[in-house]
């Protein structure tokens, strides 16, 4: 075998392990590890102080249904506090926010998500930290099933469920979504969780992390837990519901901002590091991220070793054939907006905006600041 042959093998194993091999993997783990129960807390203890933080920048149009939801949630309001992080916000976000009744409201510089959290963090009285987007609602019980698990004294971060409504468009991202949470879902109850969500998480407010300001939470936090010895867990029966964003061409910007992101995470924010992961983890975060990360990359060198090696089999012309019919099928999609097409354009999508996150972050930095995502609130 030559050693374009061994390349084009070897990218080939890795796309197909990253997709389905390493949930497949997880499914054996999780059927041969036992299950590490949340042990229940008892039943006279009383209820943690919470405090809910909702970083927000230009919501005025929905913060005040969110802090609603959450006065609406099935907790004691002796023992929930309500915190906005007005963020620079340019409209009457604050304003709203105080009618609606939130217990802080923080008008702050633009300072970006993580700086406005940080903020929130350090007037909050509770012994857990809960956070939010402000276009989020949440289920009636989903603050008590989100901080279960720290009846646990292991975990340190807690993500729960998020469910992605009013799909009008053609954006497919509910399903790679379902499949995402049934990963996170194995991975809690094999070791950790490798990455979280905006929408509803929570941590020990002696755990809470500061990080860069660029670096989000959904990514961040559950692999500094772990390296700092916590446990970072999924609890999928706090559910909190989002609107997606309807648009491929939407969700790919989204992503593609997500990635300006994710990447200084990856190369200089310490997922790299082997430092602080047993092995179980360290290899998680390189099936789950680094070659989800590196995908589009793969692809490119798959594409280009079956083109060099044509001739030499049938494989790499059934190859080639493969990926050109995908590309045709995205590209058909804005014609024939049929489901098989729309989600062979979502892959092809969403895999480009991996690639397109990292230039813009090494072309032109990575601002802290957000914008909401089209067509969500």
């Amino acid at each position: 075998m030559t050693a374009l042959a061994i390349v084009f093998w070897v990218c080939v194993g890795l796309l197909l392990y990253a997709h389905v091999g390493y949930g497949a993997l997880l499914s054996l783990l999780a059927r041969l590890r036992p299950w590490r129960a949340v042990p229940a807390p008892a039943p006279s203890a009383e209820l943690p102080r919470i405090s809910v933080i909702v970083a927000a920048y230009a919501e005025q149009d929905v913060i005040a249904a969110r802090i609603d939801n959450l006065r609406a949630l099935d907790y004691p309001t002796e023992r929930l506090e309500v915190i906005v992080a007005s963020d620079g916000s340019p409209d009457a976000t604050a304003e709203q926010a105080r009618s609606a009744g939130a217990d802080l409201v923080l008008e702050l510089p633009r300072g970006g998500k993580i700086r406005a959290q940080d903020a929130g963090v350090e007037r909050a009285s509770g012994e857990i930290v809960a956070f939010s987007d402000a276009n989020v609602s949440w289920e009636r019980d989903a603050l008590k099933q989100l901080i279960a698990p720290f009846a646990d004294p292991s975990v340190g971060y807690v993500c729960g469920d998020v469910r992605l409504v009013g799909q009008r468009g053609d954006n497919q991202e509910g399903l790679y979504w379902r499949y995402e949470m049934a990963l996170r879902a194995l991975e809690s109850r094999v070791r950790s969780v490798t990455g979280g969500n905006g929408a509803i998480y929570a941590t020990r407010r002696e755990a809470y992390l500061v990080v860069d300001p660029i670096m989000g939470h959904d990514l961040s936090f559950p692999f500094k837990m772990v390296k700092h010895g916590w446990r970072a867990v999924y609890a999928p029966a706090a559910r909190a519901s989002e609107k997606m964003v309807p648009t491929l061409e939407g969700e790919f910007a989204r992503k593609r901002r997500m990635m300006g992101h994710t990447w200084p995470i990856v190369v200089r924010g310490g997922m790299l590091s082997p430092r602080g992961y047993d092995p179980l983890y360290a290899l998680m975060i390189v099936s789950h991220r680094i070659l989800r990360y590196l995908s589009p990359f793969l692809h490119l060198i798959v594409l280009a070793t079956s083109i060099a090696l044509l001739g030499h089999s049938w494989v790499y012309a059934a190859a080639l054939v493969c990926q050109v019919a995908v590309l045709i099928a995205a590209l058909a999609a804005r014609v024939v907006p049929i489901r098989p097409l729309l989600i062979a354009r979502y892959y092809v999508l969403t895999t480009a905006s991996l690639a397109a996150g990292l230039w813009d972050w090494l072309a032109h930095g990575t601002p802290a600041g957000w914008d909401p995502a089209e067509g969500t609130r």
